[in-house]
């Protein structure tokens, strides 16, 4: 239930709205400033371990070693990364905006880090003899304040790439604002499906709507569809295209250096850990214990034990990640932005419409049979838009794959075809004869020179 006025006694008329909010705004400041100081530990010793992992895993699943060398098993590895880069020269560009170019690092990070406030890790805990939830706090539209802290991140890769006034770091800018729009739209979009089901916006009440089962099986296209949208709005491989080296040198970051890299770097893998922490609390019923555990064991989720499945779900999704990078390529743009707006939003539409539709006939008590048909009318309905989407793929590579063909026959047939600078084919350099130079030495010549003609060498 979502209050109708939230004024400045935020805690009072929350509890009085809705008592699920009761437990948030009551907790003495102590208790807050811990909190808030075990999220950002907790967010930097993450960025810290996500970054050694990304290195160590990928090295296993490319058969090489890791870092090895500093710390034991190379564990410091990632700190002592840290610390370099953050004693490296400050180096400003002569023609930067100033205020604009320093202040768009922080424009990245800071929105990154007030994300994961709303996040819920736990339920109520006796802490130091208070009873509060694990969990910083909590608002009627707790979701919404994690899309919009993702928004006003891009603020600070755009305004990067303009500040720096070079035409890498533009491109790369305008790439991630593109990128961002477009897959925050289908990752709002499969949020919609989760409302729906949950009647709720707020993260702690959406936990607990799934103590019957959890929202990934309900919602499945959602879930994988988000999973595929948080990859878009991380820029992680192989959905990174606003830092494409092999096009872009380092894209909107290629200006900066020392403490200001590092906070891009830091935003980056902060906004990795609260995508991450959102798909567990969205779909992976956030704290509770896994079906098979409760069965046998009633109390898994009281007092501090589902903070350890809150976790494991956490590394699992984090792996996700690694296991991307390591295994697929990097797309073109144009297949990025064709794979956001031609099929993941269509395909989130008519989802979001059988979600609607089916909740709506379970609230009239409509009859098994009349669900069935929905349901199966779904079914029919993608499994098609999937095929006649795959036939209109073929036909356009099989078009791609013709006007190949006839490019390379032309330019069997004329090597000057679409005018490449091609020398003609009887100069010296396609090996015919032609004199050869003579020594050059001190010494005058043995014989007087011949008319005879010798091959020229490479050397």
């Amino acid at each position: 239930m979502i209050p109708e006025t939230v004024g400045p006694r935020a805690g009072g008329a929350l509890a009085a709205a809705d008592p699920g909010f009761a437990a948030f705004g009551t907790d003495p400041w102590w208790i807050t400033l811990i909190k808030a100081l075990v999220i950002f530990v907790f967010l930097m010793v993450c960025v810290i371990l996500m970054i050694m992992a990304d290195r160590k895993v990928m090295g296993r699943m490319q058969q090489r070693h890791g870092p090895n060398r500093f710390g034991p098993w190379g564990l410091l590895q990632s700190l002592a990364d840290g610390v370099k880069l953050s004693l490296k020269e400050d180096l400003i560009p002569r023609k930067v905006d100033r205020l604009v170019y320093i202040a768009a690092p922080m424009i990245s990070a800071i929105p990154a880090f007030m994300a994961f406030s709303v996040i819920p890790v736990g339920p109520e805990v006796s802490m130091f003899g208070v009873q509060t939830p694990l969990q910083l706090t909590d608002l009627p539209i707790a979701v919404l304040l994690v899309l919009a802290t993702a928004s006003i991140g891009v603020y600070g890769i755009v305004l990067a790439g303009w500040a720096s006034q070079s035409p890498y770091p533009l491109l790369g800018g305008l790439r991630a604002s593109a990128q961002v729009i477009s897959y925050e739209i289908a990752m709002g979009l499969s949020f919609v499906a989760v409302f729906i089901y949950a009647g709720t916006l707020s993260t702690s009440e959406i936990v607990d709507a799934q103590r019957p089962v959890w929202f990934a099986v309900v919602l499945f296209p959602s879930f994988v569809i988000y999973l595929i949208t948080m990859v878009g709005e991380t820029n992680r491989l192989p959905f990174d295209l606003a830092e494409g080296e092999g096009e872009l040198v380092g894209g909107f970051m290629t200006e900066y250096s020392s403490m200001k890299f590092l906070l891009f770097f830091l935003a980056e893998y902060v906004n990795m850990v609260t995508v991450a922490a959102l798909s567990v609390t969205l779909f992976l019923g956030g704290y509770l214990a896994p079906p098979p555990i409760t069965t046998f064991w009633p109390g898994a989720n009281e007092g501090w034990w589902p903070v350890l499945w809150w976790l494991l779900k956490f590394l699992a999704v984090m792996f996700v990640f690694i296991w991307l990078r390591g295994s697929l390529p990097r797309v073109r743009y144009d297949q990025l932005m064709q794979l956001g707006w031609k099929l993941l939003i269509p395909v989130q539409l008519v989802w979001i419409t059988a979600v609607a539709v089916i909740r709506v006939m379970r609230n009239e008590g409509a009859p098994p049979v009349a669900l069935g048909a929905v349901i199966l009318g779904f079914f029919v309905v993608t499994l098609a838009a999937l095929i006649a989407w795959s036939r209109a793929a073929e036909r356009r590579r099989a078009a791609e794959d013709a006007e190949q063909a006839e490019r390379m026959r032309a330019l069997r047939d004329d090597p000057m075809h679409g005018g490449f600078p091609v020398p003609p084919l009887d100069a010296p350099h396609y090996g015919s004869s032609v004199p050869a130079e003579e020594l050059r030495s001190s010494r005058p010549a043995a014989a007087a020179p011949t008319d005879k003609r010798e091959e020229v060498t490479g050397a």
